[in-house]
């Protein structure tokens, strides 16, 4: 029996490539695809692109703050008679996200697709887009099979999702479900492709600044031990698909991150050596690194503050679980350092590009 999909999140660039990783490898009935209505001609231009025909792909307006997302009585009974799978990646990833938003859309947003969910007729499999970074401010390693531990949070973000995914590990006591822990997701490895150019990427803003003031040493902008947690986009789809598809991957939490993470000093050291032929010096005087970050130099520089926190999270995720169960799939995280020529040579082709910068 072929299967048919609700996803949330698309034309996201990760919804948008998880949409294509299930047509490539699985058997498709049909794809509901649920978007805001200011979202539906843009979604429309991107599904043109999905290699199936036109009747297996439906365009489906709603709002998962809203009960049943909006739709009529009709709809959410049928769609409930014929979904297979449900895809949850609709969220506020803005890491300077204010509270009342955050709640609103990755928690109420959550729990109401939590409750749809659990009336699906003939569902195989719930798949939850949770982040790595729920850990908050736990330090050491830290387990795929833990959550409720008592931490403290960074930001709104880190605590909407922390507080979604309580109620979906609620819901996986009677609901076959998958929840997905992705580490900073970067551009695909092999193409560099990205969406936008935050996470590992403001650090590429950093150096195209010193480039144009041409610099003469370039200063070591992040000198932290502490692990980089990037993770090609490639990776986290294929795995999230596959894990997703899989019995061994209902019931089961999973860190989609780098089993073999460099520290921050090594990244910075290889970007800089990648883009400007550089090799980073220390001790010279930096104000760029995390909430020390002023509000003019954050626009200068085109860098989130609360994304170079993330340059000193002492945390080690433990992929275990994830490893044994993707084993034989061939799917595996390509290390840092054998994509970062891919990364530098896309972000210099498109550095330019307004639409793929943090607007604030």
């Amino acid at each position: 029996m072929d299967n048919t999909y609700l996803i949330t999140g698309y034309p996201g660039f990760i919804a948008s490539r998880i949409v294509k990783e299930i047509i490539q490898t699985e058997h498709v009935d049909h794809l509901y695809l649920l978007v805001l209505p200011d979202m539906k001609e843009r979604a429309k231009a991107a599904a043109e692109s999905l290699l199936l025909f036109e009747n297996q792909v439906t365009i489906v307006e709603g709002d998962i703050t809203k009960r049943d997302f909006g739709w009529t009585r009709e709809l959410s009974h049928n769609l409930k008679r014929s979904v297979t799978h449900v895809f949850h990646l609709a969220a506020i990833y803005d890491l300077a996200v204010k509270k009342k938003q955050a709640e609103a859309v990755n928690v109420d947003g959550t729990r109401n697709v939590n409750r749809w969910t659990e009336g699906v007729k003939q569902l195989k499999r719930y798949v939850y887009f949770s982040t790595a970074y729920v850990s908050g401010d736990r330090r050491g390693t830290i387990l795929e099979r833990e959550l409720v531990r008592g931490q403290s949070f960074k930001n709104h973000y880190e605590k909407t999702k922390y507080d979604a995914e309580v109620l979906v590990e609620e819901v996986s006591k009677t609901t076959p479900t998958t929840i997905i822990r992705p580490g900073i997701v970067r551009g695909d490895s092999v193409t560099g492709e990205t969406a936008k150019f935050d996470g590992v990427y403001f650090y590429l803003n950093i150096l195209e600044r010193f480039r144009q003031l041409r610099l003469p040493r370039v200063p070591l902008v992040a000198s932290s031990e502490a692990k980089g947690n990037f993770v090609p986009v490639d990776y986290v789809v294929s795995a999230a698909v596959y894990l997703g598809h899989k019995d061994v991957g209902a019931g089961k939490t999973y860190h989609l991150t780098d089993p073999n993470p460099f520290s921050m000093r090594e990244v910075f050291h290889m970007l800089s050596e990648a883009y400007l032929g550089k090799t980073p010096k220390a001790g010279i005087a930096s104000k760029l690194a995390g909430n020390r970050l002023s509000k003019p130099l954050e626009k200068y520089f085109r860098v989130e503050k609360e994304a170079l926190a993330y340059a000193a999270v002492d945390a080690d995720y433990d992929t275990e679980q994830a490893e044994r169960d993707l084993q034989g799939s061939g799917i595996v995280c390509t290390p840092f350092d054998e994509t970062v020529g891919a990364l530098v040579h896309y972000y210099y082709e498109h550095k330019n590009d307004k639409d793929k910068h943090i607007q604030r």
